[in-house]
C-alpha cells in the first residue's frame, strides 16, 4: 500500500507499485474500440505507461498531449495513456486534439490493473480512479523506469520517463 496526496491530503492506493527491475505485471484493458487488449499486443516495443485519474481533468490532459508530443515518434515505442474513464471519452478526448500517438486504455472492466499496478485509490473524492503514475517497460517488460507522482495534481517528470528509455 502507497500514499498520495490530493491537495496536501492524504490518499490511500491499494497494490504494489512497479519497481526498476521488476517484470511488469500481465494486464487486460480496454481500448476504444470497446476490444480487450493485453500487455502482450505490443510485445516487442517499448511501453510507457501514462496511468492517469481521468483525461477529462486539465493536468491528465497535459500529460497525455506531452507524452503524445515528446514519444509519440520514438522508435519502436508505444505510449498507452490508461484511466478508469470510459473508451468513448478517452477517444473523444484524443479526437478533438489531435493526438495520434497514444492509445487510450481503461480499466473499467479490468479493475484488476488498479490493483497490479498499485494505482488503486481507495479513499477520498477519486476513490476508484487510478493514481497518476509512469511506468516505462523495455521490449522485454522489464519495468525501467517508475514515479508514482506523490501530488496527484502534479505532473509527471517527463524527462527522467524518456531518459529511461
Amino acid at each position: 500500500m502507497s500514499t498520495v496526496t490530493l491537495d496536501g491530503n492524504p490518499i490511500e492506493l491499494s497494490g504494489k507499485f512497479p519497481q526498476i527491475g521488476d517484470n511488469a505485471p500481465p494486464f487486460t484493458l480496454t481500448n476504444s474500440g470497446l476490444e480487450e487488449v493485453k500487455l502482450d499486443n505490443w510485445t516487442g516495443k517499448r511501453k510507457i505507461l501514462n496511468i492517469v485519474p481521468s483525461i477529462d481533468t486539465g493536468v491528465c490532459a497535459a500529460s497525455t498531449r506531452k507524452f503524445n508530443e515528446k514519444a509519440g515518434n520514438l522508435d519502436n515505442t508505444v505510449v498507452l495513456v490508461i484511466s478508469a474513464d470510459l473508451p468513448f471519452a478517452a477517444s473523444r478526448f484524443c479526437g478533438a486534439e489531435g493526438l495520434k500517438d497514444v492509445e487510450t486504455l481503461s480499466t473499467f472492466r479490468n479493475y484488476a490493473f488498479q490493483q497490479d499496478y498499485g494505482v488503486a485509490i481507495q479513499d477520498g473524492p477519486l476513490a476508484g480512479l487510478c493514481a497518476r503514475a509512469v511506468v516505462v517497460l523495455d521490449e522485454n517488460n522489464k519495468v525501467v523506469h517508475s514515479e508514482l507522482v506523490n501530488e496527484i495534481k502534479n505532473e509527471p517528470d517527463y524527462d527522467a520517463a524518456l531518459n529511461a528509455l
